[in-house]
């Protein structure tokens, strides 16, 4: 990228002017579902409206003392994670409402930001009190 500036002060990307859509937090349990073919279409009604998806939050229970249980919605979230990255969203952030055993937990959440991450997302785990990673 240079750092020149421009003769005439025009814009360095040709044609570059402000869009006029409102930036929106999607809540997970309003998706129907995390197939892209969904996406596609809840993304373009998004569009449509004058909207863009710019978050989205997923609620995420680890109640369990159970690893099953915790990879099941380890995998939930991984589809969200994926659902985000396909909507264009810069933030996943999980709100966690009760942690049964931190240890389980911690490092498959922390794999998780990780995989985010490489999706060109922030996971923005809500109570990281608990869950600090």
């Amino acid at each position: 990228m240079s750092t020149t500036s421009t003769p005439d002060g025009e814009p360095a990307i040709d044609g570059c002017r402000p869009a006029d859509v409102t930036p929106v937090t999607l809540e997970a349990a309003a998706l129907e579902s995390t197939a892209p073919a969904y996406l596609r279409e809840f993304k373009r009604d998004l569009i449509d409206d004058g909207l863009t998806p710019a978050g989205l939050t997923v609620e995420a229970r680890f109640d369990e003392d159970c690893s099953l249980a915790a990879q099941e919605e380890i995998d939930r979230l991984r589809r969200y994670v994926r659902a985000g990255a396909f909507l264009g969203v810069g933030t996943v952030t999980v709100v966690i409402d009760d942690v049964a055993n931190p240890e389980k937990v911690r490092p498959a959440l922390s794999a998780t930001a990780e995989r985010a991450e490489r999706d060109g997302l922030t996971l923005d785990v809500a109570d990281d009190s608990v869950l600090e990673f």
